[in-house]
């Protein structure tokens, strides 16, 4: 502003010199007014801080990675998320364990809400649009794991750090599930991108802190491996009481308060839902219920799994890494062993430590040179191949046979008069969020010992001991029985399949009418197929579903 009221007075006081001068003032002011406009342009020409072709190419990718991801992994992905989210916004029954917080089911709790405002709460939109949003925040976190590296070293290590996570098989395949642990990966990414790393030019303590209580407050193992982090944070950090004062309780007050807000609004009482998890998890290791694996576990199997054919390459990384990095080393260490000392064991509990193993893949591509070509063209292939047949293929017989009980209720004018029973191991499949009709739908129920009794058994338990028995106990008269069963193939043979309930299904009048393959790989209760058998009603037999 001052400088145009001279260049105004100037003006006035004498137009006759006013070449020389003023064309030196305007080339002066054009020079800056140009160089503000380049930046804003090329601000306008980046999303995330990064180039914007970058980021709509990663969106893109997680978009199409969640297309093709049509299997299911656990049943935590839909039981911990979207049939909690189901249960809030349509009141559809539910048993809930009170080991979760209702925050994470509340994001999805959201989307379904306005789908139904609209009136859009179709069974597809709610099955796909919480996986898309999922998928957004996974390329969100690609990228910033991409920008992170750039600051911390070049373009060239960010670019193979940034290829290793994208074809990563197991990444692809967890990343656009609606699993806390994705969510809890997602948001270990982006605190780490805030994280006072040495060479960080994004570092900032109160969004990090607030990221990690976040993911904390979804799934309280995310302080696993955030331990070394914060220890690191607070022993380099001068002034160690303003950090603790200013930042680590201002923030985990305001993240903890928030969580028992939240569960006090749905729960309906005061409840502190990571200590529950705490005690059901570590100090009564109910987990156990849920199944156990040696100790050694992890090492020999767990991570050499998730890290696939990018495990040599990881090891070749951890020793041209630059020093400075050894801290996410020590944290993908330290939350194996930690893991490794509880009895439940599962991939996907250490899945976010797999982008820090990304960023020793990319330097290990970083330093090839001769087989630079061959390392990447075996690494994509052998990643292509596990995620497509992971993400299409494997276990998705489960998610195939909830399409078909869409078309059962749908295409039923009488809802009430079909019913279905799910003779497998309990929550194998979804359940109300992925047919969204008034469906009278039962499962065998598996809830884990509470009491501390003995030779404890649940009612899969008692049903497989004897399902013939079990069967005639439960649906003791014909207006008892379902019109619709739903089981797994678990013998070898054909002819086997059904030799334990033949009896019950062939004088009850079932006929199988569905069949949708599931696994090559069937263990235990598990079957390779699932099976659909209808009721035959009043001597006349309907296959059209």
């Amino acid at each position: 502003m001052e400088r145009g009221r001279e260049d105004a007075s100037l003006t006035l006081r004498g137009l006759q010199n006013r070449s020389h001068e003023k064309i030196k003032l305007r080339k002066r002011k054009s020079t800056l007014y140009f160089s503000t406009q380049e930046k804003n342009a090329r601000r306008r020409g980046d999303l995330l801080g990064e180039n914007i072709h970058l980021v709509l190419f990663t969106i893109a990718l997680r978009i199409l990675n969640c297309f093709l991801v049509q299997t299911s992994f656990v049943p935590d992905e839909y039981w911990q998320s979207l049939e909690v989210a189901h249960h809030m916004v349509f009141k559809y029954p539910l048993w809930f364990l009170r080991l979760r917080s209702y925050t994470y089911p509340l994001i999805f709790a959201s989307i379904y809400k306005i789908l139904h405002l609209l009136g859009k709460d179709s069974v597809q939109l709610l099955i796909w649009i919480p996986r898309l949003a999922q998928a957004l925040l996974s390329a969100v976190a690609d990228v910033r794991l991409y920008s992170l590296m750039k600051q911390l070293e070049n373009q060239e290590v960010a670019r193979w750090v940034f290829f290793c996570q994208l074809c990563s098989w197991f990444t692809w395949y967890c990343c656009t599930r609606t699993l806390t642990n994705t969510m809890e990966t997602v948001l270990t990414i982006i605190a780490l991108f805030y994280y006072p790393l040495e060479g960080s030019k994004s570092m900032n303590s109160v969004k990090y802190l607030s990221l990690v209580a976040l993911a904390f407050i979804i799934r309280p193992t995310a302080v696993i491996p955030w331990t070394p982090l914060l220890f690191r944070h607070f022993c380099q950090e001068p002034r160690k009481l303003d950090l603790i004062l200013h930042h680590f309780l201002p923030v985990g007050f305001a993240t903890l308060s928030l969580s028992l807000m939240i569960d006090r609004i749905f729960f309906g009482q005061w409840t502190l839902v990571q200590f529950n998890f705490l005690k059901f998890n570590v100090l009564q290791n109910l987990g156990t219920f849920y199944g156990s694996h040696p100790w050694h576990w992890y090492f020999s199997q767990g991570f050499p799994v998730i890290l696939g054919t990018h495990l040599p390459f990881f090891i070749h990384g951890c020793y041209l890494a630059p020093k400075r990095h050894r801290i996410l080393l020590v944290t993908v260490l330290w939350t194996l062993l930690v893991y490794s000392m509880l009895s439940h064991k599962e991939f996907r509990f250490i899945y976010p430590v797999l982008p820090f193993c990304m960023v020793f893949c990319g330097y290990s591509l970083t330093h090839l040179k001769t087989w630079k070509k061959p390392a990447l063209s075996f690494l994509f292939l052998s990643n292509l191949f596990l995620a497509l047949y992971t993400g299409l293929v494997h276990q998705r017989g489960t998610l195939d046979v909830m399409s078909h009980i869409q078309k059962v209720c749908y295409n039923n004018p009488n809802k009430s008069s079909a019913s279905i029973f799910i003779m497998m191991p309990c929550h194998s499949t979804p359940y109300y969020s992925h047919v969204h009709c008034p469906l009278p739908m039962r499962f065998l129920q598996c809830p884990p010992d509470l009491t501390g009794k003995s030779q404890y058994l649940d009612e899969a338990d008692v049903f497989y001991l004897n399902p013939l028995n079990w069967l005639h106990r439960e649906f003791h008269d014909d207006a008892s029985l379902p019109t619709h069963l739903i089981t797994f193939k678990v013998s070898k043979h054909e002819k086997e399949e059904i030799s334990e309930i033949s009896a019950f299904l062939i004088s009850s009048n079932y006929n199988r009418t569905a069949v949708f393959f599931h696994t090559h790989l069937p263990e235990g209760r598990i079957g390779s197929h699932v099976y659909v058998y209808e009721r035959k009603l009043k001597g006349k037999f309907n296959t059209k579903m």
